[in-house]
This record gives structure tokens, sequence and C-alpha cells, in this order.
């Protein structure tokens, strides 16, 4: 009988757990993707993805999560149509042969009730490699328009496109290319 009641209280435990997993959906008109990259060591070339959707589920208690982040390649924007143009061409982003890039988050690190890193994975190019993006500021609100849940933040981690495949202009042109992810996302 006591083992029976020890397994029904697990099993409870456990199900209680589960109710703590929350799934957002990503808002676009709150989620900006940007990078910036060393021209020739002198300024900064800067862009953005202007499509992007994914989901993130988080568990607070539990301080486990999941995200999942897909860019539309071909959305490239700088304000410089010739630079897109270029950056949309098989040198940078092939976007004809590879119209997506995806981020795969499911090692999450909190500091407190804060999300504080999500490392995973990035394909892009066809290649798909490490990456931890790492919050500068997170947090979850009551939106009062929606009257949902909303979390957030402010994540950045620097990569080299060498690894995946991209190395036109080496060297003039760095490796080191900046991404910086506003993200917000809406309790489904």
């Amino acid at each position: 009988m006591k083992h029976a009641l020890l397994i029904t209280a697990l099993l409870a435990a456990a199900g209680a757990a589960q109710a703590q997993s929350a799934t957002y959906a990503i808002d676009p008109t709150h989620t900006q993707v940007f990078f910036e990259a060393k021209h020739f060591g002198v300024s900064s070339n800067r862009g953005r993805w202007d499509k992007k959707e994914g989901t993130v589920t988080l568990d607070k208690a539990a301080k486990t999560g999941k995200v999942e982040l897909t860019l539309d390649m071909a959305s490239v924007s700088t304000g410089i149509g010739p630079f897109d143009g270029h950056l949309k061409s098989k040198d940078f982003f092939a976007v004809e042969q590879f119209p997506t890039a995806k981020f795969v988050g499911e090692q999450f690190t909190f500091n407190g009730d804060k999300v504080a890193s999500v490392a995973g994975t990035l394909t892009l190019l066809g290649k798909t490699n490490p990456v931890t993006l790492t919050a500068s500021s997170f947090g979850c609100y009551e939106n009062p328009r929606l009257k949902r849940e909303v979390c957030g933040g402010d994540f950045e981690t620097t990569i080299q496109r060498s690894q995946w495949g991209m190395s036109y202009g080496l060297p003039g042109i760095p490796d080191s290319v900046r991404l910086l992810i506003q993200v917000e996302a809406i309790k489904q």
C-alpha cells in the first residue's frame, strides 16, 4: 500500500511539474535579429532579417526550455539594395539554395528566475554548429492589451562565419559577426 501511495505521489508531482511548462509564440512585431560585422576593420556593416518565426517552451520552475527561431534569409535588409543583393548571393547567404537559417536552443541557464543564456545550434548554409546566446536582459509581464503573459529579452553572441563555409572576403572582411536578438514571445 505504501508503495502504491508513493507511486501516486510521484506521478502527481510529475504532472504538477509538467503543468509549469508553457509554450510561447514568437511575436514577429517585437522580435528583431540584427547582425554587425566590421568592414575592413574600419567601420561596421549592420543589417537585420525582417521575416522570422518560432516558438519558445519555458518551464520556469524546472528552469528548462526550448527555443526554435527560423529566419527567412531573403528578408535580409541593410537599407542598401545592392548590398542586400550581394548578401543574398552565393558569396554570403546563398538564399536560393538555403532560404532559411534556424536556431534551436535546448540548454537554458538561469540566474535566479531569469534566463541568462540559451545554448543550442545554428543551421546556416546547410551546416549546423553550436551557438550560445547570452542574455543582457530577460523578463515576463502580463500584456494589458493581449491579456496574456509575454516573455522576452535581449540576447547576443559572436560567431565566426567561416564555420558555416562563408569565406568571401576573408581576411579583409573579418570572420567575426555579432548577432543581436531582441525577442518577445506570447504565451499560447
